[in-house]
């Protein structure tokens, strides 16, 4: 499909620049099946799901990773630093690559410091730290900068967001974005979801840097997602088991926690198994949906692959639709903002 096809305009004003306070109190558009949306808050919950139905969550922990280094000859370079995949492979988006080269020094806060190694096809630099992983991530916890994307104030973080950008469920540090959909959730309204009979799992993708990246292309056959790693275990994958033999629905609690279960399904016949893995799984409309019933997302920005998912999931001219309310009736978009609870369009 063409990339314009996912185009809107939205209103700078609209994309939140500090969650909601308290987080539950954010506004929520219901799009169900048939019917009109209706607005709601996201404490409303409770009332709108189903006894039996099972929440997913992503429980990846957003690690501190921008930081902010100077050359040997006192050139400064902003780096996002993404965690690897395998022992020492860290690499890394660099503000100024023009200026580094191979066996270029930088110097980060904390003294910690690393070696440019090489550059690769996708923009991100290679890096060698010379010390063990976890002492890069117990430097990066002590003197990192959280990884606001660019539309929050710039990129740049204080001390409000090193609570604000992370998940009541953040357990597995790896990502540097936060898995948004579930920033909206308190200790209280998980309390008030169990109460409802409503149950909670957990698998992880640690998001990476496709969510800075946006689409290039004309044609979405031409974009490639970045792998990110994912991992369903065995209690989750028993989890929906129980939610299926039950009759309840499995609603994925944000497209990331959505992109783990349907790239498990699609390479286990519809099955949800324990795995782990990368995952580069792009969903654009066409796309057969094998595991999730509902999704609480955000609102998403123009052209980017999180609208073309939730256009897949519920129609696209129902999320323009939807997405033309929200813009006229003030809703908050992006990452500290508001959101939608989707109910699955079935295949025609």
């Amino acid at each position: 499909m063409r990339v314009d096809a996912f185009d809107f305009e939205l209103p700078p004003r609209l994309i939140a620049q500090r969650p909601a306070v308290p987080r539950d109190s954010a506004r929520l558009l219901h799009l169900p099946r048939d019917g009109a949306p209706a607005e709601h808050v996201v404490r409303d919950l409770p009332g709108l799901l189903r006894s039996g139905d099972l929440l997913v969550f992503n429980d990846t922990r957003v690690i501190p990773a921008r930081v902010y280094g100077r050359r040997d000859t006192g050139g400064r370079h902003e780096v996002l630093l993404l965690p690897p995949a395998s022992p020492g492979a860290w690499t890394g988006m660099a503000r100024g690559t023009a200026k580094l080269r191979a066996g270029t020094r930088l110097t980060f806060d904390g003294g910690l410091s690393a070696t440019v190694t090489g550059f690769r096809d996708d923009g991100t630099i290679t890096l060698d730290f010379g010390v063990a992983d976890e002492t890069v991530r117990e430097t990066l916890h002590a003197h990192g900068h959280m990884p606001l994307p660019p539309y929050i104030r710039g990129g740049r973080d204080d001390a409000r967001d090193r609570e604000d950008y992370q998940t009541v469920m953040a357990r597995r540090d790896g990502a540097v974005a936060a898995p948004t959909a579930a920033l909206h959730f308190t200790e209280a309204l998980l309390a008030d979801l169990r109460a409802a009979g409503i149950m909670t799992a957990t698998v992880t993708l640690h998001v990476g840097i496709g969510t800075f990246q946006p689409v290039r292309v004309d044609d979405t056959d031409q974009h490639v997602m970045h792998t990110e790693q994912g991992e369903i275990d065995a209690a989750a994958a028993a989890s929906i088991d129980a939610c299926r033999a039950r009759g309840g629905r499995v609603v994925a609690v944000g497209t990331t926690s959505l992109r783990v279960l349907e790239a498990v399904a699609l390479r286990h016949a519809g099955n949800l198994v324990p795995w782990q893995g990368g995952i580069d799984l792009f969903i654009t409309p066409g796309f057969r949906f094998r595991a999730v019933d509902l999704l609480l997302t955000n609102f998403h920005l123009p052209r980017s692959t999180l609208f073309m998912l939730v256009s897949a999931f519920a129609g696209l001219d129902r999320m323009q639709a939807l997405y033309a309310q929200a813009i006229a009736r003030d809703f908050r978009f992006y990452s500290y903002g508001d959101a939608c609870l989707l109910q699955r369009q079935e295949a025609a």
